[in-house]
């Protein structure tokens, strides 16, 4: 159905593109303003550039049109933006994109393959702007006629995606600024729907219309609406008066809070990625070092961890449980080996007596009396389980985890740093146990490559991520090994080598398969995605590019 609607718009936005479509010129009080909450800002701070961190959260998608969007939902389904086409070699060592025909920057200069090559090139000068380590598969980039050649450093049937998340910036502007690394981009000129700043102050901006957008014919919201809003507290009060029209915030017993409060006040929380403890296998403390190296005691652990009530109180009923001992999940198991899921399920389902006794036959025993059971080496067990501060639900599965672990006879605290420090903790291996979560990819390769490569152990992935310190060669031989391929079969053949390993392992302790926040007002507008209307990942956040085809689906209400 997606599919079918996408060629639709794209066969109006030919006709649109043909015939230099420029959208009418509404007064600032006939324009429909959408507010929407991208981010949280303690302060806002005028920047529109791509490549830095500290940008405003409608810069990508919005300002910046990627040259395709990869539908995640629906398996990484293709949708063409400013790209008409792309394909690559058979040998998986090089891509090229076809740019679309007649598409214009907001100042009326037209958008040409160059553009493309250009903005490739400046993260290779720069590599600092490089935000999604592109440099890394890219060897080099050229133009021939409207087609971009990417020649990459390997084979890699994931790179398409990977260079979708590049923002393509005007060569004609971007060639003038001295110091890209310091511009902020004040007065964006970008390809996107929404380019035009009419509005910005400390609390509030507005973000119009580009009058020459080429899919200015499918596009009926006239602007962006972007109030500050410092924290979750400040806007709970505002999406409870319907001051919002989009959101993806957690908010707490949403029936009651949000949904009773307005019968326009609609959500929808389509499933996420996996959430876990991790253990670190490096542990500095003795018994807990001893305890966490031992498959058995790791399983012990994971028995005792009630999952669905840590879903009912911690998540106020939002997720699944997660009984893959790989922490695969059910939204991914049409690439599971299910003989593998369910030889290792009884250890990631809630069983204190089967922990228990896994305890007395692994050798952990209560040597001093005090209920909690020491190593088969006589050392203390304590662990410490942390969760960043004011992470509330983080925050909540940790005490609620640490009460079944201690029913379980295993000694364990909550411990709640701030975030950098929680961080730091994972980054130098000081702490011993951590709840995570991690992201969810149209495969499961962004979760297991993420979570289980130790090429990531550097502190060149994320700290919370694969700062478990477990490492197993052959694991990341078929990490390394998944997009060298295109060929379905094989990559599933490759998950499923994956799987085993993972889960006879129990390298970490899935709890649950998380749900994405996804909050949306329909007194204002209609067409929002939901689960009567699947069409992709609904979330406001940047970096979600299905966002764009998202507002594409917008109408304003008469």
């Amino acid at each position: 159905m997606l599919a079918n609607i996408n060629k639709t718009k794209l066969a109006l936005a030919v006709v649109a593109a043909a015939t230099a479509f420029t959208a009418p010129v509404a007064t600032a009080s006939e324009k429909s303003q959408l507010t929407i909450v991208p981010d949280f800002y303690p302060t806002m701070v005028r920047n529109f550039n791509p490549f830095l961190q500290t940008n405003l959260r409608t810069t990508t998608e919005f300002v910046y049109e990627p040259l395709v969007i990869f539908n995640q939902m629906h398996g990484n389904e293709p949708v063409m933006r400013l790209a008409k086409d792309y394909y690559m070699s058979d040998d998986l060592m090089n891509v090229t994109f076809e740019i679309r025909d007649g598409v214009k920057w907001s100042d009326g200069k037209a958008f040409t393959a160059e553009d493309v090559v250009y903005s490739f090139n400046l993260l290779k000068d720069k590599p600092e702007l490089d935000q999604y380590g592109i440099n890394k598969w890219v060897k080099a980039v050229k133009q021939d006629g409207n087609k971009v050649i990417f020649e990459l450093t390997a084979a890699n049937s994931n790179v398409p995606f990977e260079i979708s998340k590049v923002s393509v910036v005007a060569k004609h502007i971007w060639s003038k600024v001295e110091n890209p690394t310091t511009f902020t981009n004040e007065n964006p000129v970008g390809t996107g729907p929404f380019t035009e700043i009419e509005t910005f102050t400390p609390q509030l901006y507005v973000q119009c219309r580009n009058p020459n957008y080429w899919d200015n014919a499918n596009l009926e919201v006239d602007c962006l609406r972007v109030p500050q809003i410092a924290n979750n507290d400040q806007l709970l009060t505002k999406i409870i008066n319907s001051e919002l029209d989009w959101t993806s915030s957690f908010i707490p017993d949403i029936d009651s809070t949000y949904a009773a409060a307005n019968p326009n006040h609609k959500y929808w929380y389509p499933a996420a990625g996996t959430m876990s403890f991790m253990l670190n296998y490096k542990s500095p403390k003795a018994g807990n070092n001893e305890a966490i190296n031992n498959v058995d005691f790791r399983r012990a652990f994971s028995m005792a961890i009630d999952r669905q009530t840590i879903i009912d109180i911690a998540f106020y009923g939002a997720g699944t449980p997660n009984d893959y001992a790989s922490g695969l999940g059910d939204s991914f198991k049409s690439w599971s080996d299910e003989a593998v899921h369910n030889k290792y399920k009884a250890y990631n389902t809630y069983n204190i007596k089967g922990a228990k006794e896994l305890l007395a036959k692994a050798g952990f025993k209560d040597l001093d009396g005090d209920g909690f059971v020491e190593s088969p080496k006589g050392e203390k067990i304590e662990l410490e389980v942390q969760s960043p501060n004011g992470w509330t639900d983080f925050n909540n599965t940790v005490q609620l985890g640490v009460e079944q672990l201690q029913e379980a006879g295993i000694n364990a605290k909550a411990r709640t740093p701030d975030f950098a420090v929680y961080n730091e903790s994972m980054l130098n291996g000081t702490y011993d146990v951590a709840f995570t979560n991690y992201f969810h990819g149209a495969d499961p390769h962004l979760y297991w490559d993420s979570a289980y490569n130790s090429r990531l152990q550097q502190g060149d992935g994320m700290p919370r991520f694969a700062m478990h310190y477990f490492k197993n060669a052959q694991l990341d031989t078929l990490l390394d090994s998944f997009y060298k391929t295109a060929d379905k079969g094989e990559q599933i053949k490759i998950a499923h080598g994956i799987q085993k390993i993972i889960a006879e392992n129990q390298i970490t302790i899935p709890v649950i398969s998380g749900a994405n926040n996804f909050q949306y007002n329909e007194g204002r507008f209609t067409g929002w995605w939901n689960e009567k209307n699947p069409k992709g990942r609904p979330m406001v956040w940047a970096g979600v590019q299905e966002r764009l085809l998202q507002v594409l689906d917008l109408k304003p209400k008469a």
